[in-house]
């Protein structure tokens, strides 16, 4: 235990608790059910004691059902034991929620790397709502209807994604700079009625033309039920023809004019698990699985990961820097139903540089700022103080989600951006929501998520499936009780066995994420120290990349990059730790740094992490979701030859690891101190 959370100490704490909004949650149940929890932990156990807690849940959050929820009956069995159905009987439409308001005020900023920013009211939202949602009718869609979309983050992608849901119809997105490949990987599963493309896109300051992408898209999908390809507004599409992109027509020429329609937005009342959104699992090494979610699912997660953990109010401005392949979107949009201004951006927010990107954040009074580790440690690594740039006076939560924040990155963003509070939080697209996350009435201590989210039954398990959290080791994070976005199937798995396999076969009936995590006793606050199948394990002794990861911020002046993996080839007895480093500019890996590195891993964690081999190379895999892609080059090094999906942003970059797969004499020698 020593190991894992000596780098634990306080480094925030709420100035004001009683005024959050998860603290009027706690004195709402308190009122309503006689009863007298006394502080968050005593919340979370009435909400994973009681499924009542979800229709507490939904009536404080104001979710307005047009057929509302019965406390008798919550929940009843669905089609497979593992998966039931929430408020059977209860109606709603998830756009009509979002959409709730009808004022002046900005529902959605949309931005650009190249500076250009245009504010969107409610009521314009709601208008461009309108008119997609009748032309999608106009143009046969129907409840259940796949309507996919490759499309950048702006104020299109959030138009069609409501106005899909308003009609009843299934929304699934994949952001631009994915390959022809990973593109069919998904839309061939679902085959979608309607496509939604860009065919230009700009990042880095590069213009790129998408119409070779999505033309070869759209004539493998016509086969597949695809019936109109709408492209999206450019330089591009101006002296298009037709015939260059199958079934194609503009967004203009799709809209059309509706005065004919002239009518309200209409929104279709459907069940509270009817399907809404479909994500896809990175599928970095094979095909994606594609996950099916609830609407209601999605909204009361979504919503209360927002509007309880973030405390979203019509005052905030949300900017989550995400793609729309990416669950953090989904989540994002959500942030509508509280009221709270969303930013979309489009672009590289290194580019023309970081500074004017953080500049833009301040001058959006950007409330709640979301973003990965990688982009924080960025800033450290280019030697930015944001509070000499701008005074972020509206900034109140910078959160981290996507992959480890280590103890040293926490100090350093406290100390970067002042008396915020520095958040983070982990779930996954397989349930689009958080396991464990922020909470606003306790304090932060470095390189720890705060608590387990409401309603959600974590713990921690050993691998004979026995409760492991009080002793501070880490094991299998595992939620054992049902929550409403359990996912309700992947598209196409007809009698559930995939998604038994993927979820519910290593504990059999139980929820296994395949995140590797543990408890700190003595503050409760959570570790995530990667993926469980990505565990390291030298010598019988397991342990997460991120315990490495979090020793190797202190090199960040030399080193840009890392890569933690296990081997184990089949003539291997045991398994060993392969350490991969990408170099700053004018930095290489000399012996002295290697021997640093492996003095600090020794003395911080223990002689057994000591990586067997530490190594140099040009450049670390990540998926398109910024996501460093480890399991696939630990079957790289092990000896598998892989495909990569089209999800890796850089696939070329897993050919540099295939000769570590067969470590000569020579290489051992020179790599090895």
């Amino acid at each position: 235990m020593d190991g894992l959370f000596h780098n634990s100490k306080l480094l925030w704490k709420p100035q004001n608790p009683s005024s959050t909004r998860v603290e009027a949650l706690r004195r709402a149940i308190n009122h309503k059910h006689n009863l007298n929890l006394k502080d968050y932990h005593d919340l979370y156990q009435y909400s994973i004691d009681n499924y009542g807690f979800w229709i507490d849940l939904a009536q404080f959050l104001g979710i307005t059902f047009s057929v509302s929820p019965s406390r008798a009956k919550i929940i009843e069995p669905g089609r497979l034991d593992v998966l039931p159905t929430w408020f059977p009987g209860a109606r709603l439409n998830f756009a009509e929620i979002l959409l709730s308001r009808n004022h002046d005020g900005i529902a959605v900023t949309s931005a650009r790397e190249t500076g250009t920013v245009a504010h969107f009211s409610w009521k314009e939202l709601r208008e461009r709502v309108r008119k997609t949602a009748a032309a999608m009718r106009r143009n046969g869609l129907k409840v259940g209807d796949r309507v996919a979309a490759v499309i950048t983050n702006s104020i299109d992608a959030v138009v069609i994604a409501l106005a899909t849901a308003s009609a009843g119809a299934i929304f699934s997105s994949t952001a631009t700079d994915m390959g022809v490949q990973g593109i069919l990987d998904r839309y061939r599963q679902i085959t979608p009625k309607f496509i939604f493309a860009e065919t230009e896109v700009v990042y880095a300051g590069k213009a790129i033309d998408l119409i070779p992408k999505v033309r070869e898209v759209a004539k493998d999908l016509i086969s597949r039920q695809l019936e109109r390809v709408i492209l999206l507004p450019s330089s591009k599409t101006g002296g298009l023809p037709r015939h260059d992109v199958p079934q194609s027509i503009s967004f203009d020429e799709f809209l059309g004019n509706d005065d004919a329609d002239g009518g309200e937005l209409r929104f279709e009342q459907l069940p509270f698990n009817h399907p809404l959104f479909i994500l896809y699992s990175s599928g970095t090494s094979g095909p994606p699985k594609c996950i099916v979610h609830s609407a209601g699912g999605v909204l009361l997660q979504c919503m209360k990961d927002g509007g309880i953990g973030f405390g979203f109010t019509p005052d905030d401005t949300y900017f989550q820097y995400t793609t729309t392949g990416w669950m953090m979107w989904t989540a994002m949009i959500n942030a509508l139903a509280a009221g709270t201004r969303i930013i979309a951006y489009d672009g590289s927010p290194f580019h023309p540089d970081l500074k004017t990107f953080l500049k833009f954040v301040s001058d959006e009074r950007v409330s709640v700022l979301g973003v990965g580790p990688r982009f924080l440690t960025e800033i450290q690594g280019q030697g930015i103080n944001p509070l000499e740039l701008a005074p972020f006076e509206s900034l109140r939560i910078v959160f981290s989600t996507g992959a480890v924040l280590t103890p040293h990155m926490f100090e350093f963003v406290q100390k970067a951006f002042g008396d915020v509070h520095i958040a983070s939080g982990s779930g996954g697209t397989d349930i689009c929501a958080a396991f464990v996350s922020q909470v606003p009435t306790l304090p932060v201590y470095t390189g720890e998520i705060q608590g387990k989210a409401l309603g959600m039954k974590v713990e921690v398990f050993d691998p004979d499936g026995r409760n492991i959290e009080h002793t501070g080791e880490a094991g299998e994070l595992v939620c054992t009780r049902p929550h409403p976005s359990l996912p309700l199937g992947f598209w196409g798995d007809d009698d559930g066995s995939k998604l038994l396999n993927a979820y519910f076969s290593f504990y059999p009936g139980i929820w296994r994420q395949g995140d590797f995590m543990a408890v700190n006793p003595r503050t409760k606050g959570i570790l995530i120290l990667g993926r469980s199948d990505g565990v390291l394990n030298p010598s019988g002794v397991r342990f997460g990349s991120g315990e490495i990861y979090g020793v190797m911020e202190r090199f960040s002046k030399y080193i840009d990059d890392s890569l933690c993996i296990g081997q184990r080839r089949p003539e291997d007895k045991d398994e060993r730790v392969l350490l991969f480093v990408k170099m700053r500019p004018s930095f290489s890996i000399a012996p002295s740094l290697e021997g640093e590195i492996r003095k600090a891993i020794r003395e911080t964690l223990s002689a057994r992490h000591v990586p067997a081999y530490i190594f140099e190379v040009e450049d670390i895999p990540y998926t398109v979701n910024n996501k460093k892609v480890e399991i696939a080059v630990k079957q790289i090094v092990s000896g598998a030859t892989i495909k990569p999906s089209g999800t890796v942003a850089n696939p070329e970059s897993l050919k540099l690891y295939y000769k570590y797969r067969d470590l000569g004499a020579k290489v051992q020698e020179k790599s090895k101190l």
